[in-house]
């Protein structure tokens, strides 16, 4: 894959397009997670109810990345990337508007389907514009992700606050979502010169075959899995294994998120220093020796820590995952993303399930150790992300 010279200034523009597409999907997700207790008010449900609900977005996002690696590879990653970008901001009016569990459910599985196949195809973009640019950007990309999510997080809660009902918030946000829609539509930048092959040969650059992608997609189902199971226990295990106040129990998903963020932030400069390899290596260790060590320490604070090492070490490690999915075979790069982030997904979504059945057997400190080993052996396992090097 290659750019002109003359062509930078496209490139760039097309680089800014990946950006706000990652960035309005992390507001979308921000956004919602915000008014759930609203619209959970609002519908007069029960925990367990609402939980059935959710399972929607779980359902709507796998089943979309199951037919989006076909559409990119034979369409481009361009023109399934717009259309879900839009329809993006549709989707998270839907539920705001629903009178029952049942159509909220199919609501959020409209809006999973539509976040699922964004997500493949604003990943499968990125990693053409990634290799043409030469170095490691894919990093970047996440990082805005989770801006995003913080953005809206935040937008939600403002509203909220301000006495906005749902429909009116998920309205708000969606307007600012067709902006940058339409602005990532101006500035895409699409690299795919032929149609992908419809054979089934092996892929090709660098051993991109079926086990090869397979344990791309463990490494990332490992990783996931920790995200999940840090979001909805590492509050848990302060308040109830270390006895701190609610208010300095959240310190811990919040240094987790900020420590993530970070990471990502840094970690295009690391992996063109370090090499995607030994990147996730370093940071695979780092996010297992900081939370081991947290949770071997007791201690209120040593927590924190931990799971702020825990998020610094995991922040780059799914970015460099992607992208050397991509790069294998960039012919058919959406069908291997759509592969490593479907089983990414089902990390984070068994994730808290997970740790929850072992806390009953094992007890909850020792059960997040179960996170540390998955980073310790994906720290074993680095040498799955070689890839050939870039080129211009």
């Amino acid at each position: 894959m290659h750019v002109a010279p003359l062509d930078r200034a496209a490139l760039l523009r097309g680089r800014v397009a990946v950006y706000l597409l990652f960035l309005l999907s992390g507001m979308s997700i921000g956004t919602w997670t915000a008014r759930i207790p609203s619209i959970k008010q609002g519908l007069g449900l029960s925990e367990g109810e609402l939980s059935l609900g959710l399972l929607g977005i779980a359902a709507g996002a796998i089943a979309g990345m199951q037919v989006v690696g076909r559409l990119v590879d034979r369409h481009g990653s361009v023109k399934v990337m717009l259309p879900m970008a839009f329809a993006q901001a549709l989707a998270l009016i839907l539920p705001a508007f629903v009178p029952n569990l049942a159509v909220l459910a199919v609501a959020l599985f409209v809006f999973g389907a539509v976040h699922g196949t964004l997500d493949v195809a604003m990943n499968a973009n990125a990693v053409e514009i990634e290799q043409a640019t030469g170095r490691p950007i894919m990093s970047s990309f996440h990082a805005v992700f989770s801006i995003g999510g913080f953005l809206g997080a935040a937008a939600g809660g403002l509203l909220a606050q301000a006495g906005l009902s749902p429909g009116a918030t998920f309205t708000a946000v969606a307007a600012v979502i067709v902006a940058l829609a339409l602005w990532a539509a101006r500035w895409a930048l699409s690299l795919t010169a032929h149609p992908a092959p419809t054979g089934t040969g092996p892929a090709t650059g660098g051993g991109g075959g079926g086990r090869g992608m397979l344990l791309l997609g463990v490494l990332a189902f490992c990783c996931m899995l920790g995200e999940g199971a840090t979001a909805d226990w590492s509050s848990v295990y302060l308040s109830e294994s270390l006895n701190s106040s609610d208010g300095f129990a959240a310190a811990a998903y919040a240094a987790f998120s900020i420590m993530m963020t970070a990471g990502r932030l840094a970690g295009d400069r690391l992996a063109t220093l370090l090499g995607p390899v030994n990147l996730v290596r370093a940071c695979g260790a780092l996010a297992a020796c900081g939370l081991g060590l947290g949770l071997l320490a007791g201690h209120q604070i040593a927590a924190v820590i931990g799971f702020g090492c825990f998020g610094a070490g995991l922040s780059c490690i799914v970015p460099q995952v992607f992208s050397a999915a991509g790069r294998r075979d960039p012919a058919r790069a959406g069908k291997a993303l759509a592969r490593v982030a479907s089983l990414g997904y089902v990390g984070f979504l068994s994730g808290p399930v997970l740790i929850g059945g072992a806390a009953e057997l094992i007890g909850l400190p020792r059960a997040l150790a179960i996170p540390a080993l998955l980073a310790l052996f994906v720290a074993l396992a680095a040498g799955a992300l070689r890839t050939p090097p870039f080129t211009k």
